[in-house]
């Protein structure tokens, strides 16, 4: 079976999306795969609870209780791979998804996932990476914004693109608003990504 490790930093929206899908599809039986984890940098993790909750393991490691990005990086790395790579053969999950994960990875962490970390990001790539991306594109006067999934690299935000949504951008939208319309299509985008790239590897 395959191992796949979810890192989120709040609510975990898009974790939920992933998880019901897989459940709903079948991952298990189609495709040999399955959700096993949801880790967090943030204790009061919101999609944690909602993950325990459905049965899935969950574990914090907290940045703020390390002295350095690559000391936390190191104590995360080693928790994805206790509770994602359990007969595996080289001891690492098969698949890191980042949904809503909010630190910037260093490229030692990068590498020890390579081919093998996914992300989704809430603009039309190579458009607006990094934050306030909804506010960016209402700024330059964009007609349409959207939502990509793509392979994680040690640029942020870079990497191959796997998938996109788009949507108009309204006269009257704020970044609240545009935000709202954009998620919606995260949720339906990000699971069927996965999925096909798990059918790639199968």
């Amino acid at each position: 079976m395959k191992n796949i490790v979810i890192l989120i930093s709040g609510g975990g929206s898009n974790m939920q999306a992933l998880v019901r899908h897989a459940r709903q599809h079948e991952w298990g039986k189609r495709l040999g795969a399955q959700v096993c984890a949801v880790l967090s940098n943030k204790a009061d993790a919101a999609g944690l609870a909602w993950a325990a909750q459905n049965g899935l393991a969950t574990a914090v490691v907290d940045h703020k209780a390390h002295a350095s990005r690559d000391a936390f990086d190191a104590a995360l790395m080693a928790e994805i791979d206790r509770l994602g790579g359990k007969g595996r053969p080289d001891g690492k999950p098969d698949l890191v998804v980042l949904a809503g994960f909010m630190r910037i990875l260093t490229p030692g962490f990068v590498a020890h996932y390579s081919g093998r970390m996914v992300n989704i990001h809430p603009s039309l790539l190579p458009a607006f990476p990094g934050l306030n991306t909804h506010q960016r594109a209402i700024d330059m006067g964009c007609r349409f914004a959207g939502a990509t999934v793509h392979r994680v690299t040690a640029e942020l935000d870079h990497g191959d693109i796997l998938a996109q949504a788009v949507v108009p951008v309204l006269p009257d939208d704020t970044a609240q608003t545009l935000a709202a319309r954009v998620l919606t299509q995260e949720h339906l985008m990000y699971p069927k990504a996965v999925e096909n790239l798990l059918k790639l590897n199968t």
